[in-house]
């Protein structure tokens, strides 16, 4: 299994995969994962399979299980990183002896109807399709073998199919205004709608494990804020802090991703690592954050007093394009594992002393957030 998405990766509880067998297929035994329930196996009352399910989902391994359970690239709990954050980390890899399946092209039949959980619903998976036959080294590497068969298929993500809300929002404010721009109201929520935490002491009553978000305005899980610290002669300085609203979720290897026209002329980027993201072949305007496990800030922990990770870039002024007006100094689109987060009005941007906008324009933004929230109401 490779995750070849550039920014999103699959996180805790971990990947779940399912198929349905074509015939009466068995899974005998199975090294690098297991199959979450054994089935009806009356008909083996001697020699018990691993599992029987028609319809079998199989979980990845926990890390240090005895090695004897263990098959390359696996056992990392399910979770798989992003293809841009760790190339090596984003594969995932089991073994299974299946019986009652045929020996040959003719009996040898693929299964069918592949779901992933990643772990919530937002992936939908294609059809299998018959591709060359894989090939695997032996002997020290000096002998080539090919598989009998082999399958492949593509699952896709979308992030309406995986929640019905959005799942972060963006905040902003400037050295040049006193004023802090919030996430816009209800961008995720609203309070009224679903149960929250209101207070420090309403903490210890929440029961087990149940995720639970702090009560807010915007009732995000997740909100980035993105502030316009200093402007120099030739570079200027932005501060960008993710903050968890969520008791009883932490973040493992997040990542964030931003678009701006100034990310193609960083000169440094403290306790983050930055990566450019060519999306659009040529142009460079947009990049991946992630934390750094030395510095402790590759988690997000939960709502609370460490629920909050930071870092700075200095960025090299274009002097053709730079500008501190109409909220050029901040991001287009923001993204947080592989989400997109519901910015501000650009109307309420943070601007410079004795701007103007016209109340026309103010009218016709106005007009687009009810149709966009609207939307995502419907779906």
């Amino acid at each position: 299994m490779n995750n070849y998405q550039m920014y999103r990766q699959i996180t805790s509880p971990g990947w779940t995969l399912g198929w349905t067998w074509a015939k009466k297929e068995v899974i005998w035994s199975i090294v690098g994962a297991q199959a979450t329930d054994q089935g009806d196996c009356k008909e083996f009352p001697s020699d018990i399979p691993h599992s029987c399910d028609k319809n079998p989902r199989i979980i990845d391994m926990q890390p240090g299980v005895p090695y004897i359970q263990q098959f390359q690239n696996c056992c990392k709990g399910g979770i798989l990183s992003s293809m841009g954050q760790d190339p090596a980390d984003s594969i995932a890899a089991f073994q299974l002896s299946v019986g009652n399946s045929g020996n040959t092209y003719s009996t040898v039949s693929p299964p069918g109807n592949f779901s992933l959980l990643g772990p919530a619903q937002g992936y939908t998976c294609s059809p299998v399709s018959l591709v060359p036959s894989s090939v695997s080294l032996t002997s020290g590497g000096h002998r080539k073998t090919r598989a009998l068969m082999t399958w492949q298929l593509v699952c896709t993500y979308s992030q309406l199919r995986a929640s019905k809300t959005p799942t972060c929002c963006v905040s902003m404010s400037s050295f040049y205004n006193s004023e802090i721009t919030p996430c816009p109201s209800c961008a995720c929520g609203c309070m009224n709608n679903e149960a929250c935490v209101k207070t420090q002491s309403t903490i210890s009553r929440i029961e087990g494990d149940v995720p639970m978000k702090q009560c807010t305005q915007h009732m995000c899980p997740i909100r980035v804020h993105w502030h316009v610290k200093k402007n120099y002669n030739a570079y200027w300085r932005v501060r960008i802090a993710i903050t968890n609203f969520g008791y009883n979720v932490n973040y493992t290897k997040w990542t964030l991703v931003a678009q701006h026209p100034n990310l193609n002329n960083i000169a440094e980027v403290n306790s983050f690592i930055y990566k450019p993201l060519h999306v659009y072949g040529s142009i460079n305007d947009t990049g991946m954050f992630y934390g750094v496990e030395k510095l402790k800030n590759d988690v997000v922990l939960e709502a609370g007093s460490n629920g909050s990770v930071y870092s700075e870039m200095i960025l090299k002024k274009d002097r053709n394009i730079f500008t501190l007006n109409d909220g050029w100094a901040f991001p287009r689109k923001v993204y947080f594992n592989g989400d997109e987060c519901i910015m501000p009005l650009p109307v309420s941007y943070p601007s410079l002393p004795n701007s103007v906008i016209r109340a026309s324009n103010i009218g016709q933004l106005v007009i687009i957030q009810v149709v966009v929230a609207i939307l995502y109401q419907s779906l």
